[in-house]
């Protein structure tokens, strides 16, 4: 079934020429289905990459579904014209009433802060409270989530040592997961961050479950027990160049990165990366929006925070 998102938004032509189906808000209005409604908090600087991205991964899967994107208003978005922020985001007062099906919240480039120090913080955190009751089940991504643990549980973030920068083997941890139902033994993420969440932290929240794991990147996947919200340290949804554009940046910022582990051929920043995580992804999103949302979520939205 295909992905229905703003007629204009620059995700339209790339998942086009990828043979995902895109439907325009005029088709759409034809049929008679209540598509899933999805709400992405985007809070990454490269907004049209990953408006992109998560695009690629709700669209690929036998559901409709429906994209709306906010953004906070208390920040100042460098990277992103404003023209394209008033044409396909809104903010939160103009969605605080509605229900979702899914709500997803990203990463951002704010973990060497205190998450007090973020100048959007107490919005964020007053977006978090909303989503208990307006939302059914939550995808938190990197930093998004370390802040939510850190929000709904007391879970404070932990600095690194050294940025982790690569590609990552994982395995499941909770067998009976079905967030991770039809994975292989060994699978690969990228990961991008200074901080980290401790295990034993985690563990002692009980409403909380550790899913997967990596030996190099530490905690991948937690959920609550009744799969409300879900936390994701790495970034499943990156493209394959991403690692690469964020290296890059960090060179010409000269803070002299390390080479992105287990990412170029043989560690080699000369050769093009290989592309080794996009068939986790996909069937991550997609046992997250057939599992915890389409399944469980109810028929009438309006019930969504009352189950």
């Amino acid at each position: 079934m295909p992905i229905k998102i703003p007629n204009e938004l620059p995700a339209v032509k790339t998942l086009e020429n990828e043979n995902i189906f895109v439907m325009t808000e005029k088709r759409a209005i034809k049929q008679d289905i209540r598509p899933l409604k999805i709400l992405i908090l985007n809070l990454m600087p490269t907004k049209v990459d990953t408006e992109t991205q998560l695009s690629r991964l709700l669209g690929n899967s036998p559901l409709q579904v429906e994209i709306e994107l906010i953004h906070t208003r208390t920040h100042v978005s460098k990277n992103v014209s404003e023209e394209h922020l008033l044409a396909f985001y809104k903010g939160f007062p103009d969605v605080r009433d509605n229900y979702y099906d899914g709500m997803i919240i990203t990463g951002a480039p704010v973990e060497k802060l205190e998450f007090e120090e973020v100048d959007y913080w107490q919005e964020l955190c007053e977006i978090m409270e909303w989503t208990k009751t307006h939302v059914h089940s939550t995808f938190h991504i990197c930093w998004g989530a370390q802040a939510g643990l850190y929000y709904h549980f007391g879970i404070n973030k932990r600095a690194l040592p050294e940025k982790l920068s690569g590609v990552y083997e994982h395995k499941v941890d909770y067998k009976k997961s079905i967030l991770f139902r039809g994975f292989d033994d060994v699978f690969y993420v990228p990961h991008s961050r200074y901080t980290t969440v401790d295990k034993a932290d985690i563990e002692a929240v009980k409403e909380l479950r550790i899913l997967s794991t990596s030996k190099k990147a530490g905690v991948y996947a937690v959920s609550t027990k009744n799969g409300k919200q879900i936390f994701i340290t790495g970034h499943s949804e990156y493209d394959a160049l991403t690692l690469n554009k964020e290296y890059v940046r960090d060179k010409n910022a000269g803070l002299n990165p390390k080479v992105p582990e287990n990412y170029f051929p043989n560690d080699d920043d000369t050769k093009t990366p290989l592309l080794t995580w996009r068939a986790h992804a996909t069937l991550l999103f997609s046992n997250w929006l057939n599992y915890f949302v389409y399944q469980t979520t109810p028929y009438d939205i309006m019930k969504i925070g009352k189950e």
